[in-house]
């Protein structure tokens, strides 16, 4: 008879102890970090196009039309967060007037074939106002103000460039919104396009970011 029990299996639910190595236990955290790494690389994109799509997006200005309140090449951050909530609710998203928003505008075409644009510019007439542009001016009407007022005079968004030039007597329709360039003599805008619709709005201007000397919060 032998006291050797290393050849004896192991009774039934006798618990055994670990044979991993340490290098075992190095390969397991490597394979870990490269797994966390490709998630990251993987996720961070997805989460970048959401945000993009539903809640801020950076534009850069294109052209003089809203000068001297933004130049070309401003770098701005459009908040799309408005309209976004107003898809999910099936409410009419309709902005402030004097906000600066960028929207799309249809059926202007150009040399490249393209019908739809996007562009930036202020919002002057709301729903249900009626707006005037006679003698250079620019007047609305609507129930606060029946004989009418002029936002470029008593609304604090800084200067027009030069008079508001156009024959124009409309009356903005329910969900639209009637839009300016601050620079008048050269935009185009709802003088000549028409007012915009509201499920045209991509999102309001809440900031510009470059250049540094000029960031702004609006």
């Amino acid at each position: 008879m032998t006291d050797d029990a290393t050849n004896q299996p192991a009774p039934v639910g006798t618990p055994t102890a670990s044979t991993d190595s340490p290098r075992s236990n190095s390969t397991r955290d490597n394979m870990r970090n490269i797994l966390s790494t490709l998630a990251v690389l993987l996720i961070a994109p997805a989460v970048a196009l959401v945000l993009t799509a539903f809640v801020f997006q950076s534009y850069q200005v294109d052209g003089p039309s809203m000068q001297t309140t933004l130049n070309n090449n401003d770098r701005l951050i459009v908040w799309k967060t408005p309209r976004t909530w107003s898809r999910i609710t099936r409410h009419t998203y309709i902005p402030n007037r004097g906000d600066i928003i960028v929207f799309v505008a249809h059926n202007l075409g150009d040399l490249s074939g393209n019908a739809d644009k996007q562009l930036i510019k202020r919002v002057i007439g709301l729903p249900g106002e009626r707006v005037v542009v006679k003698n250079n001016e620019l007047t609305i009407y609507n129930k606060t103000h029946p004989k009418g007022f002029r936002p470029d005079a008593t609304l604090p968004y800084g200067k027009v460039i030069t008079d508001t030039q156009g024959d124009i007597d409309e009356v903005v329709p329910q969900g639209s919104v009637f839009v300016c360039g601050d620079n008048r003599d050269n935009s185009l805008d709802s003088r000549s396009f028409g007012p915009v619709a509201a499920k045209d709005i991509v999102g309001k201007l809440v900031m510009r970011v470059l250049p540094l000397d000029q960031a702004k919060r609006f």
